[in-house]
């Protein structure tokens, strides 16, 4: 996972509200166990109206989505995640987000900012046309009108997200302590050892492996 310290650039002005899961990539495009090439599913029953914004040539290859209240509802599909992503978005401001859409996106590298509804508003007119930056090291957003948006995040999850650690990420940053614990107790408990190294060792006339 890339480190993500800060994002700007053009925004999606999208703002809609309630958008669940199957409106982010739709069922069918689950069958793949890939993440990639989902981008081109992203929004699909958005984008089969004219005049959308994901197409608009004025947004192409935006990093920021703009989003309304309760974003990411509905079924726990991490593909959405993966979509969004693959797409090149790697923020998503919103004022609220679905618990399970909210932790996916984490995984992912995604940065969802919280802010209320004010603040979305003015970021959606800032947005038309010009650029909008979201800094994980001073948690603000900002825009070139002097806009200054503060906002929360768990420390653990900006800290990971800062660093570029997902789960795998975060395991292998400790692989000297696991290390020396398993050292630890391979020393302590050397019947475990030779228990494992036994296994497939008949005891005659005990009928036991």
């Amino acid at each position: 996972m890339d480190p993500v310290r800060k994002v700007e650039g053009r925004a999606y002005p999208w703002g809609a509200k309630n958008i669940d899961t199957d409106i982010i990539i739709p069922a069918h495009w689950l069958k793949t166990i890939s993440r990639e090439g989902l981008g081109k599913g992203a929004f699909e029953t958005v984008r089969a109206q004219p005049g959308n914004i994901f197409d608009d040539p004025a947004y192409a290859g935006s990093p920021i989505l703009i989003a309304g209240d309760n974003f990411g509802c509905g079924s726990s599909r991490e593909h959405a995640a993966w979509a969004l992503k693959d797409m090149g978005i790697t923020a998503v401001i919103a004022p609220s987000y679905s618990d399970i859409f909210s932790g996916n996106a984490f995984k992912n590298g995604i940065v969802a900012v919280v802010l209320p509804q004010e603040a979305i508003d003015r970021l959606i007119e800032v947005a038309k046309t010009d650029p909008v930056t979201i800094d994980l090291e001073t948690m603000t957003v900002t825009t070139p009108f002097q806009d200054r948006f503060s906002f929360e995040m768990d420390p653990f999850r900006r800290d990971c997200l800062m660093q570029g650690l997902d789960e795998v990420g975060l395991t292998l940053a400790r692989d000297t302590a696991i290390s020396k614990y398993e050292s630890m107790v391979a020393d302590a408990r050397p019947w475990l050892k030779r228990e494992s190294g036994d296994a497939g060792v008949v005891v005659e006339g005990s009928g036991r492996t």
